[in-house]
């Protein structure tokens, strides 16, 4: 059985792997690919996570994809291929792909105001902290479609500040996976935003609402979309937002506490059907389907044959979106690095402290996946662990133990 996307369950065939070539004819060093692996073993070991998989693609083939330690650490069963990790925020880039297949099909443009698919935003109030205390003024402009894919749209996230609009947040059923996406959408919408429409990049709910607008416009709940649109003509067939009681010895999972802090990891039941399907952070996958989602992307928005999304679509998402007008808060973008229409992107060389190059496009989950493309070296990598805490180390251990290796 497949992770299920759509409402109705259904019987899936395996994902289809993607062509593998030897590493040396890729232009990847297998002896520091090797390393790669020797320096996971040793996180491994020292108890960082339980186990990771990493997959490696360069010129459109996977020239490295192993698991590592093991997939759970309350069982014995190694870390596998096919094991399923929540991908949290991971599902932003597929989403905002599935809004920018609307644009394609003229349903939306990319400066239509938000409150045109969901009325509660007419008239947005922003959250001014006065003297101590809250003020409401009003917004200087809508928010658009595009501030939501780019996050400036004023709307944030619960744990990116602890402001008095981020209260509102942390007291209200925003995090509940048992309100539907209307009711989340309407619930956000009530909130202040925390700066003006297109003055900050504020890390947020905004994906979760392009989820509800896709739902709006196409008049069908967004895994159904994502399953008829994205997730299926790519084969996809082990993503969605929960997966079947069949796939429970599949689940890769966290230490119960940090190792690192000692707090206790809670995170959602992958085999639980959520009411809200979250754009921002519900899907569940494999890392061999994500590579799928990712090999797509390298190709310029096609796979196999199936044409998800434009070419120039793609190099518009792939292009910084803030320019220098726009504030950046929180730890997020490393210096050097802008945002585009769903993912990060890359536009100095050197500043940030890890390898890359200029265009490269990524993002990332909370609880420790992460993915880029690098066009200029036709390079793909997706890392898959359920190490919270670790996210920020092991993202940048990754990226300086695959750059190592391209020759």
């Amino acid at each position: 059985m497949s992770a299920q996307a759509a409402s109705k369950p259904k019987i899936a065939t395996p994902t289809p792997p993607l062509p593998e070539a030897r590493p040396e004819t890729l232009g990847l060093s297998r002896p520091r690919l090797q390393a790669m692996s020797d320096a996971f073993k040793r996180e491994i070991d020292k108890g960082t996570v339980p186990g990771v998989t990493v997959l490696v693609a360069r010129r459109g083939q996977v020239g490295w994809f192993e698991a590592l330690g093991r997939q759970s650490p309350a069982a014995p069963a190694p870390m596998a291929h096919d094991s399923i990790f929540r991908t949290f925020s991971m599902t932003k880039p597929i989403v905002s792909v599935g809004i920018m297949m609307l644009v394609e099909d003229g349903h939306i443009l990319l400066g239509d105001p938000v409150a045109k698919y969901i009325p509660e935003f007419a008239n947005p109030k922003v959250g001014v902290v006065s003297g101590g205390k809250l003020e409401l003024v009003p917004a200087h402009r809508p928010i658009t479609v595009q501030d939501l894919l780019r996050h400036t749209s004023g709307i944030t996230y619960e744990h990116q500040g602890d402001g008095p609009v981020h209260k509102l947040y942390q007291v209200s059923r925003v995090r509940s996976r048992k309100i539907t996406n209307a009711e989340h959408a309407a619930l956000v919408a009530s909130f202040p935003l925390v700066c003006q429409p297109g003055a900050e990049f504020n890390y947020s709910r905004s994906t979760d609402i392009l989820g509800r607008i896709i739902e709006v416009v196409s008049g069908k709940p967004l895994g159904a979309f994502l399953s008829e649109r994205v997730l299926g003509p790519l084969q996809m067939t082990e993503t969605g937002f929960s997966t079947s009681e069949a796939n429970a010895g599949r689940l890769a999972e966290p230490f119960p506490a940090d190792p690192w802090t000692g707090d206790k990891i809670v995170l959602f039941n992958m085999l639980e059907r959520p009411v809200m399907e979250s754009g921002g952070g519900g899907l569940v996958s494999t890392t061999m389907d994500y590579a799928r989602f990712a090999l797509m992307l390298r190709n310029g928005g096609t796979l196999d044959g199936a044409r998800i999304i434009g070419r120039k679509t793609l190099e518009l998402m792939a292009s910084d979106h803030l320019g220098p007008n726009v504030k950046t808060n929180g730890t997020l973008l490393a210096p050097g690095h802008g945002f585009g229409l769903g993912f990060a992107v890359r536009t100095e060389p050197g500043i940030a402290p890890f390898p890359g190059s200029v265009g490269q496009f990524f993002w990332s989950g909370i609880a420790g996946t992460f993915f880029w493309i690098d066009p200029k070296e036709d390079l793909v990598a997706v890392f898959m662990s359920q190490g919270p805490g670790q996210r920020d180390y092991t993202r940048t251990l990754v990226r300086n133990l695959v750059y190592a290796a391209v020759e």
